[in-house]
């Protein structure tokens, strides 16, 4: 007589649900890709509770980038367990243990001044919008792959919460995502905003999910617009200042200079989707970068995004790990090898603190194949399809 089996084991083996056994996700239990790169970073960057940790600075800081950013990479990896300890750890500590009602605080470390200074805690409780827009993706993400609808639920709270208090309707430019809650509205016609902030996978991810919230759409619009607009020589600035009637203009603190924030614009370009309707327009207006990247062997460490100028100093191993995704876009795979070969070549030589590093895992995952993104925004991590050969 054949055996039939349980229905319910018969789903599981068709894959139609998931379900738990021992408190363990069976998505959990999908295989896993090699990735030494993460092995790395949460051995040396990520305390045993959860928290990524930026030595290179005296506070020992934390900020809710990091932990964003963090998150990403577990669900990249398929790491649940840490995955869980970083969730943890940024809800307790940045966001007042409530993450479902509280944006969290940006920084988090030792304080060196006032009256509890020598203490540990939140530094400045202002939120930062680029980690909560990865933070409300991520999660997101991870209730989809790993079919945990709290991390749906959360993260749907999130990304409402971020629109509702860090976005504003610019006049001629419509609702834009601002670097956070407070301090970025100077004067009553004026607004400062970071174009590295829009992702636009992340934009399109939230924008598709809730549907309900039409600012999540308006807001990618207005985002394609940040990108294009303010790199009038092809060169994406840190900071820009946003005036009614007068459009975008260079920001006043840091002049029009392209760094250490900006190079992500350059990898997100990069990540983007070619089924992305605002891909190839932002290609297009930073490809300037490519041909710089392609006379010189490197990202530059500084431009002058006005002028077209640059600095003396070529980026670091973080900035090749960034152009990376974006040589390859541009049609350059061997720029992109190469620059993902100046990585590991500078890396090995000095060890990159904590930026780097998530520069890095961002790039070269990427370039590796460990993680891509759909046009509408969907993480595709190799672990649910197949692992990238060893190389």
């Amino acid at each position: 007589m054949r055996r039939v089996l349980p229905r319910w084991l018969r789903q599981i083996a068709r894959g139609l649900v998931m379900t738990t056994l021992a408190g363990v996700s069976l998505a959990s239990l999908a295989a896993t890709c090699p990735w030494p790169d993460w092995d790395a970073f949460r051995r040396d960057t990520i305390s045993p509770d959860g928290r990524v940790v930026d030595a290179s600075t005296e506070r020992q800081a934390t900020v809710s980038e990091g932990q964003a950013y963090a998150l990403f990479f577990a669900l990249v990896a398929n790491d649940r367990a840490t995955f869980d300890k970083l969730l943890g750890w940024t809800e307790n500590n940045l966001a007042r243990g409530d993450l479902s009602a509280h944006l969290p605080a940006w920084i988090w470390g030792k304080r060196d001044s006032g009256p509890e200074a020598g203490t540990w805690g939140v530094i400045d409780d202002n939120a930062a919008s680029d980690a909560d827009l990865w933070i409300s993706y991520t999660l997101l993400e991870a209730g989809r792959l790993w079919r945990e609808r709290r991390f749906t639920a959360l993260g749907t709270l999130v990304a409402r919460r971020a629109l509702r208090e860090e976005s504003a309707v610019l006049p001629g430019l419509g609702r834009t995502l601002l670097p956070g809650p407070v301090g970025f509205h100077p004067t009553p016609d004026s607004w400062r905003l970071n174009p590295s902030y829009v992702p636009l996978p992340v934009m399109r991810r939230l924008a598709a999910a809730l549907t309900e919230d039409r600012g999540w759409q308006a807001m990618v619009e207005s985002a394609g617009r940040l990108i294009v607009d303010t790199a009038p020589r092809g060169f994406s600035p840190d900071w820009v200042l946003y005036q009614k009637g007068a459009g975008f203009r260079p920001d006043t603190d840091t002049q029009a200079t392209g760094s250490y924030d900006s190079i992500r614009v350059y990898l997100w370009a990069g990540m983007t989707a070619a089924g992305d309707p605002l891909r190839a327009g932002v290609l297009r207006t930073l490809h300037p970068m490519a041909d710089y990247v392609l006379a010189n062997g490197h990202p530059p460490e500084r431009v002058d995004t006005q002028a077209g100028t640059f600095g003396p100093n070529a980026g670091n191993a973080g900035f090749s790990a960034a152009i990376a995704p974006f040589m390859l876009a541009q049609g350059q795979p061997d720029a992109a090898r190469a620059q993902a070969q100046r990585t590991r070549t500078l890396a090995a030589q000095s060890p990159s603190g904590y930026y780097g590093q998530v520069l890095t895992l961002f790039g070269l995952g990427h370039v590796d194949g460990l993680y891509r993104f759909e046009a509408d925004g969907k993480l595709v991590p190799a672990w649910n399809t197949a692992c990238p050969a060893r190389r």
